[in-house]
C-alpha cells in the first residue's frame, strides 16, 4: 500500500504542481504591457494570460491530492513527526497559501477579472486592456507594468517554495527509513 500511495503522491505532485509552476512563472510575461512608447516586438497577450490563468486555477484544485496523498503515504511509513516532513508540510502549507491569496488574486487582477467574469474581449491591443479603462479596479499602465512584475517575483518565491519541497522528500535529512 505504501508504495501506492507514493506512487500516486509523486505522480499527482508531478501533473499538478508542474502546471501550476510553468503556468504561473509565464503569466507575467503575456500580462506585462508594453511600455508607453514602445513599438517594438512584445509578448503581452491577454488571451493567453488568460489561458495560462485557467490552467493554474484548473491544477490548483487538482493539486489538494498532492498534500491528501502525501500525509496518507507519510501516515503509512509512521514518518508523520520526522523533521523532513514536517518542515514539508510547513512549506506546502505557505506555498498553497501564496497561490491562493497572492497568485491567483494577481492574476486576475492583471486581467481585469475583479467582479467582471472572465470576458476578454481583445487580445492586449484593445483599449479596454491597456489600463485606461474607467470603473472600479482600472489600472494604469505604469501600475499593471509594476503588478506583473511583483506577481513574476511572487510566483519565483512559489516556485522555489516546491523545488525546496521536492529536495526535502529526496534528500529526507535525518531519516530513518532509508534514502
Amino acid at each position: 500500500m505504501t508504495k501506492l500511495l507514493l506512487s500516486l503522491h509523486v505522480l499527482v505532485s508531478i501533473l499538478a504542481v508542474g502546471p501550476i509552476t510553468v503556468a504561473a512563472s509565464m503569466f507575467p510575461r503575456y500580462a506585462k504591457p508594453p511600455a508607453p512608447g514602445d513599438d517594438g516586438p512584445h509578448d503581452h497577450d491577454l488571451r493567453t494570460a488568460a489561458f495560462l490563468h485557467k490552467i493554474c486555477r484548473g491544477y490548483a484544485v487538482v493539486g489538494i491530492a498532492v498534500p491528501v496523498l502525501g500525509l496518507a503515504t507519510g501516515a503509512q511509513m509512521e514518518v508523520l513527526g520526522d523533521a523532513w516532513l514536517v518542515a514539508s508540510i510547513v512549506l506546502t502549507t505557505i506555498a498553497a497559501a501564496l497561490l491562493m491569496s497572492m497568485v491567483l488574486p494577481g492574476q486576475r487582477e492583471l486581467l481585469g477579472e475583479e467582479g467582471e467574469g472572465e470576458d476578454l474581449s481583445g487580445t492586449g491591443a484593445g483599449e479596454g486592456l491597456s489600463g485606461t479603462r474607467a470603473g472600479s479596479g482600472a489600472l494604469t499602465v505604469a501600475a499593471r507594468r509594476s503588478a506583473s512584475a511583483r506577481l513574476a517575483m511572487t510566483t519565483g518565491i512559489f516556485n522555489l517554495l516546491w523545488a525546496t519541497v521536492v529536495v526535502l522528500m529526496i534528500v529526507r535529512p535525518g531519516s530513518t527509513t532509508g534514502a
